[in-house]
């Protein structure tokens, strides 16, 4: 018998994931389908940033959980949208109980909008600048277990664009955050091996072309 990896978790279903996502069908779903899936769409990466932002100091579960009203109080993090909000909308989501009520990560979500703004039209996609910072293969581990991934909370590619959207005037945006934030939107393939979902992340990186 072949011995799991270190940090896999096996589901009711017979399918083995990593350990984080646990049982929780919401969790379980995202780690399914989302985590980790390249994506060139504005609209779902801005939305991600801002997420990642709001989950400082919080579990992913809890800002996943109330992914649904920030969509709804954010206006569907459409980029020009929130690009438009004043301090009416900071009040707003200030006494929106369905969101995380933190008025400097609220500020920051409004004022990275501004600068995505700033970025598409340098840029021609805010996709264009984050797929310019892909991972230096050779500084990928060669096997990745529950132990490995706890030691990649931040790479120098993410120190990198840290700096680069701090330069452009971007907040929240620290290379721990960034680092979850690439593993979130696909610049890396962080499932654990002998996950599962590792192997259909890996094949959607190869069908993917990156923006430029």
């Amino acid at each position: 018998m072949t011995r799991a990896e270190p940090g896999l978790r096996k589901g009711a279903d017979g399918v083995d994931r990593c350990w984080w996502c646990g049982d929780d069908p919401l969790y379980r779903n995202y780690h399914d389908h989302e985590w980790g899936f390249p994506t060139a769409d504005d609209r779902y990466l801005f939305e991600k940033l801002c997420l990642e932002g709001f989950q400082a100091g919080l579990s992913w579960l809890t800002v996943l959980r109330k992914r649904e009203n920030f969509r709804r109080a954010f206006r569907g993090f459409e980029i020009e949208t929130v690009a438009r909000f004043t301090s009416c909308d900071v009040n707003r989501l200030l006494a929106d109980a369905g969101i995380i009520r933190n008025r400097a990560k609220i500020e920051s979500a409004i004022n990275n909008a501004r600068r995505t703004m700033e970025v598409i039209e340098e840029r021609g996609a805010l996709a264009a600048l984050l797929w310019s910072f892909p991972p230096d293969p050779g500084s990928r581990p060669r096997r990745l277990d529950r132990r490995t991934l706890a030691s990649l909370t931040r790479t120098p590619e993410s120190a990198a664009l840290s700096r680069t959207l701090k330069e452009r005037g971007f907040t929240f945006v620290g290379p721990t955050t960034l680092y979850a934030y690439m593993q979130s939107i696909g610049l890396v393939n962080d499932h654990l091996h002998g996950c599962a979902i590792r192997t259909r992340v890996d094949a959607a990186r190869a069908a993917f072309a990156p923006p430029n």
